[in-house]
């Protein structure tokens, strides 16, 4: 099942994608050679697994908190807040409320 194109017109962020309860949910907003925007939703205590990824992030904080590790140090994001996860170093996150972020990629 194919994901509708996001609309050109203004749409509240945390519309974008629906919390599942026990899972990580994930719906490519823009993918371009450029880089990604990716809208992800996090049930309490779901996380994304450590990894590292050759290109500059940006975790833009929509609803609740996560905790986001960057090279062995912990960060709290909640709603309002960005935070960059640099080019190979290694992260992770952890959802401490239900969570609903963008990631923006960049890679050019």
């Amino acid at each position: 099942m194919s994901t509708p194109p996001l609309p050109s017109s203004p749409v509240p962020q945390s519309s974008l994608v629906a919390l599942q309860a026990g899972a990580v949910v994930s719906r490519t907003l823009v993918k371009t050679g450029g880089g990604t925007v990716t809208a992800f939703a996090f049930d309490t205590g779901e996380a994304l697994s450590e990894h590292s990824a050759p290109f500059d992030a940006l975790v833009l904080g929509v609803e609740g908190t996560a905790d986001v590790t960057i090279s062995g140090t912990s960060h709290r994001v909640s709603a309002g807040e960005i935070l960059r996860l640099p080019a190979n170093e290694p992260h992770a996150l952890r959802a401490t409320t239900p969570f609903k972020m963008i990631l923006v990629m960049v890679k050019a």
